[in-house]
Order: C-alpha cells, then sequence, then structure tokens
C-alpha cells in the first residue's frame, strides 16, 4: 500500500496558469484573425528564442544592476548571465542587429510567443503571458506609427469589436519629455527620476489622482496608509512639479470638443465616426487636429515638445487621410507607456465597451495592447541610428475580454467519436482499430477507448469528452456484421422524456444498429445533423 504521507502536493507555483482545450482553441481562434490583418499589411513572421543573453535586454531591464529583478536569470556553464525574455522586443531588436545586412529595410515582421516577469503576481497580473507583435525596423518618419495605429484598428475589428467599443490612443514621448523638461528633468543625468515619473502616470487610472501624486512625490504605500502593504519609492518631485505634472493629467484626461447643437451646421467637416453623443443632448465633435493645436496653446513652450506635437499632427493628417476618424485613432496625451526605451509616438488599444469581470461587476476593461516608436533599441548594437515602431498585443487579456463579449465561441469544437472495447482480445482490438482507421481516413475524429473500464464507466468517458457518439460492437454484433451507433447529443435529448429504467432500456433513445460497411456514412450524417441544429440555434 502507498504511503499517503509521502505524497507530493499537487499546485501550480504563482503567477502562472494552466490551460484547457477551450482555452487553447480561443486563443488560437483569436490570433488566426489577428495574423490574417498582419499578413495583409505585408508583415512576414518570425520569431527568436525564449532566451536572450542578460546584457542583450540592456536598459530594458527594471534594474541592470540586479540581473533577477524583473526577470527569471541564470549563469551557463561559462558564468555569461542568461534570462527568460521579458518581452519580444528586445530579442527581435538583437535578432535585426546580428542580421542587418541580409534582412531587407524597412523590415516588417510579427512575432507571439510567452514572455516572463519575475515580479510580484496579483489579480490578472501573471508571470508568464502570451504577447502578438507586429514590428518596423528602419523607417525613420511617422507614416510608419501611422500605419501601426490603422493596423490596431482593423484588427479590432476584425475581431468583431464594433466601431465605437475600441478606441486607439496615439501620444508622443517627446510631448512628455518636454514637460518633464520644463520642470528640470531634462538630461541623461536624469533619466531614471523621468522613468519614475512615467511610471507614475502610466498608473492614473488604477491609482487615481492622489495615488500619483504620492508616486510623484516620495512615495506610496501600497495599503494606502503607512506602514501598511509594500512601499514604492517615489519619484522625489517638489510640490511645484508635481502640480505641473498633474496640472498636465488634468488637461491631458478631458478631451478637446468643438461643441454644436446640429453638426449638419457646423463648420466642421467631420467623418461620420467622429461625432459623440453630449450628456444632456447635442453633439460633439472630437477633432485631433483641433485638440494639438489646444495643446500647444495649453503646454510649456520648448522644441521637444513642439517637435512632439508636431509629429502627432502629421500622423493624425496620415489617418485621417486613410479615412480612420478621430473616434477610432484619438490623439490623447494621457497616454504614457511605462517602458524607457519609447523615443517618440506611443499608443494603446483600449477597448469602451462594458464587460462583466470575474465577479459579475461591469467594469470598463481598458487596454488591451500598445507600443511605440523606440528608435535606440537596434542602435546598442549597431552604433548608428536604426530607427524602429512596433505594438504588441497582451493576448490573454484580449482572449479574456473577447470571451465576456462573446467574441470568441469555441461550442463548433466537438469530442471524437469513442470507440468502445468491448471485448479484449487481439482480433477484437483489431476490429476496432480498423473502424477507427476508417473514420479517421473520412477526415473525422476518432479514438479507441484505451483504458481498463467496462462499458457504463467507457460511456462516461465518452460523455466528458465531448463525443458526437460512440460505437459499440459486441460478440452479437460482430457475428452478424453490424455496429451499434449511439447519438450522444440526441439521445439525452430524447432520454429526458423516458420515465424508469425499463422503459430506457426498453427505448434506447439516440441508438441505432447498422451494417458495419455503413459506419462511415452514418456517422457522418450524425455530425452533419449535429452542426445542422448548432446552426439554428
Amino acid at each position: 500500500m502507498a504511503d499517503k504521507s509521502q505524497k507530493m502536493l499537487a499546485r501550480t507555483p504563482r503567477g502562472f496558469a494552466d490551460r484547457t482545450p477551450e482555452d487553447i482553441r480561443a486563443v488560437e481562434q483569436m490570433m488566426a484573425k489577428i495574423r490574417a490583418v498582419y499578413e495583409l499589411y505585408g508583415f512576414e513572421p518570425a520569431d527568436q528564442p525564449l532566451i536572450e543573453y542578460t546584457d542583450a535586454l540592456g536598459k530594458f531591464l527594471p534594474d541592470q544592476d540586479r540581473p533577477n529583478e524583473g526577470v527569471f536569470s541564470f549563469q551557463d556553464d561559462d558564468e555569461q548571465w542568461l534570462s527568460l525574455r521579458y518581452d519580444l522586443t528586445a530579442p527581435m531588436a538583437r535578432y535585426v542587429a546580428e542580421n542587418f545586412e541580409r534582412l531587407p529595410k524597412p523590415f516588417r515582421s510579427y512575432r507571439s510567443g510567452w514572455v516572463f516577469r519575475n515580479e510580484k503576481p496579483g489579480p490578472g497580473r501573471f508571470r508568464q503571458f502570451m504577447q502578438f507583435d507586429a514590428d518596423t525596423v528602419g523607417t525613420p518618419g511617422v507614416a510608419a506609427d501611422a500605419e501601426m495605429a490603422m493596423m490596431m484598428a482593423d484588427v479590432m475589428e476584425a475581431l468583431g469589436i464594433a466601431r465605437g467599443d475600441y478606441v486607439i490612443r496615439v501620444n508622443n514621448r517627446k510631448v512628455l519629455d518636454g514637460v518633464l523638461e520644463a520642470i528640470g528633468l531634462g538630461g541623461d543625468e536624469n533619466a531614471g527620476r523621468r522613468l519614475t515619473v512615467l511610471r507614475a502616470i502610466d498608473k492614473l487610472d488604477k491609482l487615481g489622482v492622489e495615488g500619483v501624486r504620492l508616486l510623484l512625490g516620495a512615495g506610496r504605500w501600497d495599503g494606502g496608509k503607512e506602514g501598511e502593504g509594500d512601499f514604492t519609492k517615489g519619484a522625489g518631485l517638489d510640490e511645484a512639479g508635481v502640480d505641473t505634472i498633474l496640472e498636465f493629467l488634468s488637461k491631458a484626461s478631458k478631451p478637446y470638443l468643438t461643441f454644436t447643437e446640429n453638426p449638419e451646421t457646423s463648420s466642421v467637416t467631420a467623418q461620420d465616426d467622429a461625432w459623440l453623443e453630449v450628456e444632456g443632448g447635442g453633439q460633439a465633435f472630437y477633432d485631433n487636429e483641433h485638440m494639438i493645436v489646444r495643446l500647444q496653446h495649453d503646454l510649456p513652450q520648448n522644441a521637444l515638445l513642439q517637435q512632439g506635437l508636431e509629429e502627432l499632427g502629421a500622423i493624425a493628417n496620415l489617418v485621417a487621410s486613410a479615412g480612420y476618424g478621430s473616434k477610432r485613432i484619438r490623439i490623447d496625451p494621457s497616454v504614457v507607456r511605462g517602458l524607457e526605451y519609447y523615443t517618440g509616438p506611443v499608443f494603446e488599444a483600449e477597448l469602451l465597451a462594458e464587460i462583466p469581470n470575474d465577479d459579475g461587476q461591469i467594469v470598463r476593461f481598458g487596454s488591451v495592447g500598445g507600443g511605440g516608436r523606440y528608435d535606440g533599441l537596434v542602435s546598442r548594437f549597431r552604433g548608428e541610428p536604426v530607427p524602429a515602431t512596433g505594438f504588441s498585443i497582451g493576448v490573454s487579456r484580449l482572449t479574456s475580454a473577447l470571451k465576456a463579449l462573446g467574441k470568441l465561441d469555441t461550442s463548433d469544437t466537438i469530442g471524437p467519436v469513442v470507440v468502445l472495447v468491448m471485448d479484449r482480445d487481439m482480433e477484437s482490438l483489431g476490429r476496432y482499430q480498423k473502424m477507427v482507421s476508417d473514420l479517421r481516413r473520412a477526415g473525422i475524429r476518432a479514438e479507441m477507448y484505451l483504458g481498463g473500464s467496462g462499458m457504463k464507466p467507457q460511456m462516461k468517458y465518452a460523455d466528458r469528452r465531448g463525443a458526437p457518439c460512440v460505437v459499440i460492437q459486441g460478440g452479437n454484433e460482430r457475428a452478424e456484421g453490424v455496429v451499434q451507433i449511439k447519438d450522444m447529443v440526441a439521445g439525452a435529448e430524447l432520454a429526458a422524456n423516458i420515465a424508469g429504467h425499463d422503459a430506457y432500456k426498453e427505448a434506447r433513445p439516440g441508438q441505432m444498429t447498422v451494417p458495419e460497411t455503413e459506419l462511415v456514412a452514418t456517422v457522418r450524417g450524425i455530425l452533419e445533423a449535429q452542426r445542422a441544429e448548432r446552426e439554428r440555434g
């Protein structure tokens, strides 16, 4: 007898998750639609290893002095530090630099795969998750950034998300850096503090204004009060600097709208999808061009900030020329992105639809992807400027949102036909295996029961597998050259109307006997009837 006191506890590591067949099929269904859009735009597939030399991740790491901080790292046999990739962008930059001379420029590629974060896990925050990226390397102008924003809008609609239920928000890191320069945080010597400020701003939706105020100043306790939870050190700005940042956020969080009681009499020429309903009646026009003019007037005047606004103006013009209105792709100065390597335009795809969370509460799902321009990442390997821009989709997060919206349906995936094993002599097993092979050759999913149980457990197994039907042949059927086929769907529906065990055995609901030569045709007919019934709803 086994010693149960010595048994190992089965448990999933914190921050990691198992995946069910339904999860995997839903992700594959979603990624096929995303891949089709990427291919439509001319991007080619590529892939890099899960592990990179730690120094290749460079300033991408949260803390370069401690390779294990933020990433999972180890040393190989020659004491080189290796790390599991933190995202897909840094490995792509290394690949481009290593193969620079033979790659076409611009180099347009997409990739998907797992990334790893050595961080404290929490609700919705995992240490392993999947991303799906597209990148263009070798294009200095903002036309490549505008294309990223348009492609993400097309991805949202390819996934069945209605126009008005999503928005692609676009900002420019130079605008943010210009604001920081105005409060004395310019120059390389302040790079670390700028990143702390940007990460604080990026938490505005989560922590609110007062939470961000604390992170811009001395710091913040996770529990909200001193001594409660972990302490996050702040950027150490003085009160005037904090007020300047918060004033910028206040302006950035309020869309600039041209109000009109009657759109038809407005002097503004709008694309149809740029009109918004206004609380209390009337309509308003959200105009990217007007937004930029207002920002030029309201924000500090310095060269870096103005350059950022000019680039945003060029993006607004390009997307408008391609037919993407201000309601789909929106200039929004509140977009930050928390990574240091962004050097120009940054963007986020946000779901606006209200979706029930795991607790049944109706919430706005928020960002499902983002990216931006990172002109310095490939350059670290080359010693020369190499412009690049890209976008990353959070696969798990977007999959969850699409499931909640009813946009991912894996219900059409059916289990295999199960051939039951009634006799276990080699001759009988050979006959069962031939039935399975005949079904498979006809393109029908099928398996022979390989366990050691009797008929009742086998039927229970087939039910748990979602089998559309089972094939039964005992000694009597074999002597007559026939098989019994039980339609599991029809059988369950008919059984609900039969009272009593004896009546059930007499009726044998959903079960039919056919010549063995008609096995494949009969099973195919059952599958087609079930599929038609599902389509009728």
